[in-house]
């Protein structure tokens, strides 16, 4: 099946990359492209340089090759090609059954390669003594690690919290530079988030004692937490950043990707895809990585489904999964996920924090709703039809680009929307017009 224009668009990893991949989109700069019926797409791009870049994407994956030397995945030359396979008009052969040219075969074998022996490659067993012994050091330095930021954290509320502001980023940084030496990335990252706050705007310091008491109860929770309950030891241990396998027999289902998008610090660009099993129901959170300034391999084409075993992590990664083989190319969905009410959004949410009290958010289908400004007019929220309740729509969301999107799409009729609901509001990711098979991207 043909993607769509937008379907393509939304693998863009940033802005630039969309823009330049659609002049790509065009029939002009490219030769020889074509695709077969295993579902690769090929073809040469002409460039600034005296050869022509050699680009070849396998869209069961999807993965990229090109021959460019940009770091981005997909890079502007893979958006353009797939962009012109998705033109029904365009030059790339409708039929496909062409045979690739010897280039793009040697890739895609080598890719079918790796994909086998990583099928079959073992690992270490996580009860061998060499790795108990590690597990056992890296607890020590973690139990330290946790216990120094404890006493940090009292020195700073005894001190006052408006000397946050006067001492800058630089203590946070140091305290978090302590927490990675304790091999504790979790406290790590939540220390580098608190840094932030005090230059985030007006009512800084609710929100900074807000998440140093979730801190606090975070770092002291590890003094006892042999001393908890199972499920509620495993959500401390995810939470200090503690490593975790993907456990249990895999869920082979076909996965609605209903969102993707990216988040980057000056370390790490983590990439985050929400699939919904189209016949078991169940919601998932596949995560990807990339260096700092580089974008995860890993893309998802949001608003199509994906037939692939998932399998989840233990309690305390939230509704995160494994993405394991995958079967076949990604096709229009069958169907998608029901809305609920506010009230049951907020319930879910609210169930969330009881089972892990570090959760910011939990997956939410909403609907129907309609976008609506607030009655005082700072801000936006999802209102019921009725306009018996509403749930306001976040910062981040109401700064995003992607609320205008939302604004298009309803044109104030109702509509059913899958995001984000935390304690800082609603985040929406998608949304979709009952009768309208398509699924639109807000992220």
């Amino acid at each position: 099946m043909r993607w769509a224009a937008e379907q393509v668009l939304a693998l863009a990893p940033d802005a630039a990359s969309r823009k330049a991949g659609s002049k790509l989109g065009t029939s002009g700069p490219w030769s020889e492209a074509g695709c077969s019926n295993e579902g690769a797409v090929w073809g040469l791009c002409r460039g600034s340089g005296s050869k022509p870049y050699r680009t070849v994407v396998d869209t069961t994956g999807p993965a990229y090759q090109c021959s460019c030397p940009s770091r981005k995945f997909p890079c502007k030359h893979a958006l353009g090609l797939l962009l012109l396979w998705s033109d029904p008009q365009g030059p790339v052969a409708l039929g496909g059954g062409e045979r690739a040219p010897d280039w793009a075969r040697t890739w895609l074998a080598g890719r079918a390669e790796r994909t086998v022996k990583k099928k079959a490659a073992t690992v270490t067993p996580a009860g061998s003594e060499a790795a108990r012994r590690r597990a056992e050091q890296r607890g020590e330095r973690v139990s330290a690690g946790a216990t120094e930021l404890e006493q940090r954290l009292e020195d700073l509320l005894r001190g006052g919290l408006a000397a946050a502001e006067q001492s800058g980023y630089s203590l946070w940084e140091e305290t978090a530079a302590r927490m990675v030496d304790a091999q504790a990335p979790g406290l790590a990252a939540r220390v580098r988030e608190l840094g932030a706050i005090p230059g985030s705007g007006p009512g800084w310091p609710v929100r900074l004692l807000e998440e140093t008491s979730l801190l606090y109860l975070l770092v002291r929770a590890r003094g006892r937490q042999a001393e908890l309950p199972a499920e509620l030891s495993s959500v401390v241990g995810a939470r200090l950043g503690l490593p975790v396998r993907a456990e249990g027999p895999p869920l082979r289902d076909t996965w609605l990707v209903l969102a993707q998008y990216d988040t980057a610090d000056a370390r790490l660009t983590t990439r985050r895809a929400w699939l919904h099993g189209t016949g078991s129901g169940r919601t998932a959170l596949v995560l990807s990585y990339g260096a700092a300034g580089r974008a995860p391999e890993l893309t998802l084409p949001a608003g199509l489904a994906v037939e692939a075993e998932l399998t989840w992590f233990p309690t305390g990664a939230g509704w995160r999964a494994e993405l394991g083989e995958r079967f076949g190319a990604p096709a229009a969905p069958l169907s998608r996920p029901t809305g609920v009410d506010v009230t049951e959004a907020l319930g879910r949410y609210g169930r969330a924090v009881r089972e892990d009290p570090w959760a910011p958010h939990c997956p939410v289908t909403l609907g129907p709703v309609i976008p609506a400004p607030l009655p005082d007019g700072r801000g936006w929220q999802l209102a019921a039809p009725d306009g018996s309740a509403a749930l306001p729509l976040s910062a981040t969301a109401v700064a995003n680009q992607g609320l205008w999107r939302l604004l298009s799409l309803s044109g104030g009729a109702p509509l059913t929307v899958f995001g984000e609901c935390g304690h800082r509001g609603f985040t929406p990711l998608a949304a979709w017009v009952e009768g309208d098979e398509a699924v639109v991207s807000l992220s």
